[in-house]
C-alpha cells in the first residue's frame, strides 16, 4: 500500500463527501437550534467511511457516484446520530467525541436525543432523494434500514449495554453485539452500493462480494478499535483511552489477548480481500488499501 497516495485518496473522498453534507443542511428546513446541533456533529471530522465505501462500490460496478450522494451521506447522517445517543449519560457517558465536547454537553441532553432523531428520520428521506429507479432505491433503503435497526445496530448497543460489567462474557456474545452495533452499517454501506449499481448490471455474485468485504472489514475495524482503546493515542482517537475497561465492558484484547487480536483482524482483512480478486481499476485499489488501512491505523 502507498500509504501517502492513500491518503490523499481518502481525504478527497472525504472532503467530497463533506461538501455534500454541508450542502444538505443549509437546504433542511429546521429551527435554527436543532441545525446547530445537527450540524456540530455531522461537521465534527471523521474520515467518511461508510458514505466512501458505498460511492467505491457501487462505482466499481460501473454507477457514476454523482447519483447516489444523497443516499452515501444518508449513511453519514444514520452513523452520526448513533454516536450522539452512544455518547449520553443513559449510553456510554462520553463527554467527548472527535477531540470535542459530546453533543449533550455542549447542547443538553433533550436537544441531543432530538438532534440524533432529526438525523436518523432525515437520512431516510435522503436514501430516497436520488436519480435511480425506485425499486432499487427501495431495496437498498431497505436493508439499511434493517441494517439501522432492532436487528441491527439499536439491538447491539442493546446488547453491549446487558454485558457491561457482567461475569463470564464470552466471545461468541462479543463478535454478536459488534457484529450489530458496529458491523452491521459498515457491511450494508458496501451492500446496498451494489445493490443501488444493478442500475447498471451488478450481479447477485457483486452483491455477496460487497457483502462479504464489508462484514469482514466491520470485524476487523472493531477488534482494532478494541486495541487502541488500550494501546491508542489520545490525542488521535479525540476521546480518552481506557474507556471500555472503565465501563466494565468485555472487547477482544480482554477475552483473547492482543496477539490473538491482531491475529484476527488480519484474517478479516486478508478475506475481505479475496472479496476484490475479479475486480480491477482504481475504485478496486483503493478498497484494497481501506482494508489494509484498517491494520496499520494500530501500529
Amino acid at each position: 500500500m502507498k500509504s501517502n497516495q492513500f491518503k490523499a485518496d481518502l481525504k478527497a473522498w472525504a472532503n467530497l463527501i463533506n461538501t455534500h453534507l454541508k450542502r444538505i443542511l443549509e437546504g433542511l428546513n429546521a429551527p435554527l437550534g436543532l441545525k446547530q446541533s445537527m450540524a456540530y456533529s455531522l461537521l465534527a471530522g471523521g474520515k467518511r467511511i461508510r458514505p466512501i465505501l458505498c460511492l467505491n462500490w457501487a462505482q466499481m460496478l460501473g454507477l457514476n457516484k454523482e447519483k447516489i450522494l444523497n443516499f452515501a451521506c444518508a449513511l453519514e447522517f444514520i452513523h452520526t446520530y448513533s454516536l450522539i445517543h452512544d455518547d449520553l449519560p443513559a449510553m456510554d457517558d462520553d463527554d467527548f467525541r472527535r477531540g470535542k465536547p459530546s453533543n449533550h454537553k455542549v447542547y443538553g441532553e433533550a436537544m441531543a436525543i432530538l438532534a440524533g432523531d432529526a438525523l436518523l428520520t432525515y437520512s431516510f428521506e435522503l436514501m430516497l432523494d436520488n436519480p435511480i429507479p425506485c425499486s432499487f432505491l427501495l431495496k437498498a433503503s431497505r436493508i439499511v434500514s434493517k441494517a439501522a435497526g432492532a436487528s441491527g445496530m439499536v439491538g447491539g448497543q442493546v446488547l453491549d449495554l446487558e454485558l457491561e460489567n457482567k461475569d463470564s462474557v464470552n466471545l461468541e456474545q462479543v463478535q454478536t453485539m459488534h457484529r450489530l452495533k458496529t458491523g452491521a452499517l459498515i457491511e450494508v454501506s458496501c451492500l446496498s452500493g451494489a445493490i443501488l449499481a444493478q442500475e447498471v448490471g451488478a450481479s447477485n455474485k457483486d452483491l455477496d462480494k460487497a457483502k462479504n468485504y464489508g462484514q469482514n472489514i466491520g470485524l476487523a475495524f472493531q477488534i482494532i478499535d478494541d486495541i487502541l482503546d488500550v494501546i491508542g493515542d489520545e490525542k488521535k482517537l479525540g476521546k480518552p483511552i481506557g474507556s471500555d475497561i472503565k465501563q466494565g465492558k468485555s472487547t477482544y484484547p480482554t477475552l483473547i489477548g492482543l496477539e490473538q487480536s491482531y491475529d484476527l483482524a488480519q484474517q478479516s482483512i486478508n478475506q475481505a480481500l479475496e472479496c476484490l480478486d475479479d475486480y480491477r481499476g482504481q475504485e478496486k485499489d483503493f478498497l484494497q488499501n481501506l482494508a489494509q488501512y484498517i491494520i496499520t491505523r494500530a501500529h
